[in-house]
């Protein structure tokens, strides 16, 4: 992983974030959305290789737990530790808490095998949480870590 460096995100990397986030996901957020999370002032990173980003996260922090809104890798650069790379660099924020939270489609099962490799158990399911494109919706698994 030379090359590889993380950063906070700016307004100014939102097209390429979503570019990123249309590409890995059929439902992604919305512009809004990131542009929301930077004016509320949610840490957000990303990850540039080559000085080209190609992923990012978004955490956020209330009082003692900490939620991982989002943490994505574009596509055509997972498998690659990349993903592994960005949630340890979000962890570093959650020092001061004592959970972290996230949710995460039962059919990510990458991203599954990711987050309890480094500590992650399912506490919960969010029942019809994700869209899927037709009339039902998926449930989200609801994982936690100890800090």
């Amino acid at each position: 992983m030379r090359n590889t460096y993380i950063r906070p995100m700016t307004i100014a990397d939102l097209a390429i974030v979503l570019e990123i986030e249309t590409a890995a996901y059929p439902f992604p957020w919305r512009l809004q959305t990131f542009q929301d999370c930077l004016k509320a002032g949610y840490q957000a990173e990303v990850l540039e290789v080559n000085q080209t980003i190609i992923g990012y996260g978004l955490i956020l922090k209330v009082m003692d737990e900490a939620q991982i809104l989002n943490l994505c890798i574009h596509p055509k650069q997972q498998s690659y530790g990349y993903g592994r790379k960005m949630l340890e660099h979000l962890l570093q924020f959650t020092q001061l808490t004592k959970s972290v939270f996230l949710e995460v489609r039962p059919s990510n099962i990458a991203a599954i095998r990711l987050y309890k490799k480094m500590g992650f158990k399912q506490v919960g399911v969010r029942k019809g949480y994700y869209p899927n494109g037709n009339q039902e919706r998926e449930d989200a698994l609801i994982l936690s870590r100890k800090t």
